[in-house]
């Protein structure tokens, strides 16, 4: 049904998509939270018209989606979305008053980040064998009869992503003209609204790089049954870009075989290179740069400090520990 509310999120959704150029993903969460929202709206307070609608709807809104089971950060986000769209129907004279400014999001016990200790890391890495070693050692690793292209591949991915602290849609979107393994050593990564970030790369992650360029990427560009990828850096076995969806699996795959017992997510390197950068001693504004973070306030809270480190800091501390 078409109304005055979803005409006006159609030109909220085009203003942030087209003048503000947020990443398509971000679009695409705005556009379903909202849409969601206005449903509701209309087939259980029969409100189609935008100034019609008072901060109470919001609040039994916010407060129904507990019975939904959405999370505390679910809920927090789908009310930023509201936020957004009411400030927008303001500043376009759509309504009279932005009845949502007023309404908060739930409080939640902040979540700590899953992060991998420094060994995992080295764990996660070995658990993808060198092609060039034995077939017990990639029997042990579970590996089988996987092509050695995609062994150098998955290396050079988990290097890349452990070095970089890049989110997932910034790996499998690099092109080749995006890094310099050899002189300057960085990578230029696209983040979130398009805008662009120069990040170091270690030498562990050019050294994968050049080996997977070198051996590896010109055979799974061989292997496509159209036209290559050409331009991208990380290839499926179908000579084409690395999808989203691989990267989680090959994520995945690792921390099984490298026998740690928790799901593992692309975000978990990312939260990890964060994490200890803080702990080798690197400041919050660096590290924010890092990631492509807007606020300094995202970046904060790898600042937490372990439970082991704690009960360390006080047994060496306090003058009554021991």
């Amino acid at each position: 049904m078409y109304n005055g509310s979803t005409r006006l999120l159609d030109q909220f959704i085009a203003h942030i998509s087209v003048e503000r150029g947020l990443a398509r993903a971000t679009v695409r969460a705005y556009e379903s939270d909202l849409r969601r929202y206005l449903s509701w709206l209309a087939h259980t307070r029969g409100i189609t018209d935008p100034d019609a609608i008072g901060k109470a709807d919001i609040e039994e809104y916010v407060a129904q989606l507990d019975s939904d089971g959405d999370s505390a950060r679910s809920k927090a986000r789908r009310l930023a979305s509201i936020h957004e769209f009411h400030r927008f129907a303001l500043a376009q004279h759509a309504v009279s008053d932005d009845v949502s400014a007023t309404v908060k999001a739930p409080k939640s016990a902040q979540m700590l980040p899953d992060v991998l200790t420094i060994d995992e890391v080295s764990r996660l890495l070995d658990a993808i064998p060198d092609p060039h070693g034995t077939d017990a050692a990639r029997g042990r690793a579970g590996i089988g009869a996987l092509p050695d292209a995609v062994l150098l591949r998955d290396r050079a991915l988990i290097e890349f992503m452990y070095a970089t602290g890049c989110r997932v849609s910034e790996a499998v979107g690099m092109n080749l003209d995006d890094i310099d393994i050899d002189d300057a050593h960085v990578a230029r990564l696209t983040g979130k609204g398009s805008k662009q970030r120069l990040v170091p790369l270690g030498e562990y992650a050019c050294r994968a790089l050049r080996r997977y360029l070198a051996e590896g990427r010109g055979t799974l560009e061989g292997r496509a049954k159209g036209t290559p990828d050409r331009r991208a850096v990380f290839l499926n076995k179908r000579g084409r870009r690395l999808s989203r969806q691989s990267v989680w699996e090959v994520i995945k795959l690792a921390g099984e075989r490298a026998g740690i017992d928790r799901p593992l997510h692309p975000h978990t390197l990312r939260h990890s290179f964060a994490t200890h950068l803080i702990q080798g001693g690197a400041d919050v504004r660096t590290v924010q740069e890092l990631l492509g973070h807007a606020s300094v306030t995202t970046t904060q809270i790898y600042t937490h400090v372990s439970p082991e480190t704690l009960i360390e800091a006080y047994l060496t501390s306090h003058p009554r520990a021991r």
